[in-house]
């Protein structure tokens, strides 16, 4: 489903950095492992299309993705791409349940619903962020990032500020959200927890310098 080769990308004035080939076929997970600071967000930014590689290709289902223009890059994502941001960013003023609905690809207030209450925080869907417990964030973050019927989920240390009970859940939320829309999952993180949750690993510490 999405592959990439000979990914390399360079900061001003850094060294590049370059990440080994991998693919992930639709309803699979890939675990990207690594220290803070070694390039895992920068790789996801590169898998998302937010950010263009200096080298090398990002292929999703036989298409140069990384070679679109930005407008129809744009397009695509919104259609295609989940993405789970470290920190759950939502607009303020707005509930749970208009930020699912604000993505002009997300699904009808009644799927909404129906993801909500699968990611148990269908109550809250008429409070606000800042009402929100830490855990309920996180999945509120999983359910907007599936509101559009993904074919690839992308998530950046989903499970950081969770503890154990809650990383669990998380992580098990995520393989069920991708199972459930066949969808290719790769998760970048240094939590050494989901290593036995995800079979699938790579590490980025044995490729980046």
């Amino acid at each position: 489903m999405i592959q990439t080769s000979n990914l390399m990308y360079q900061y001003p004035l850094s060294s590049p950095i370059s990440f080994p080939n991998f693919g992930v076929e639709a309803g699979h997970a890939l675990l990207i492992c690594g220290e803070s600071g070694c390039g895992k967000t920068t790789l996801l930014h590169l898998l998302a299309g937010l950010r263009r590689p200096t080298s090398g290709q990002v292929i999703i289902e036989g298409d140069t993705f990384s070679d679109l223009p930005s407008q129809k890059m744009d397009q695509f994502r919104g259609q295609n791409i989940g993405i789970v941001y470290q920190q759950a960013y939502f607009i303020e003023s707005l509930s749970i349940l208009d930020n699912l609905l604000i993505s002009p690809y997300a699904a009808s207030k009644g799927k909404a619903k129906d993801i909500a209450n699968r990611l148990d925080i269908g109550r809250v869907l008429f409070r606000y962020p800042n009402q929100l417990s830490v855990g309920q964030q996180q999945r509120a973050a999983i359910a907007r990032a599936v509101m559009n019927g993904p074919k690839l989920i992308l998530a950046d240390e989903p499970t950081s500020a969770l503890d154990n009970k809650n990383c669990a859940q998380v992580i098990d939320l995520l393989l069920e959200e991708a199972a459930a829309n066949a969808a290719a999952l790769i998760i970048v993180t240094h939590d050494d927890r989901l290593r036995s949750e995800v079979s699938d690993c790579i590490d980025l510490n044995i490729f980046i310098n």
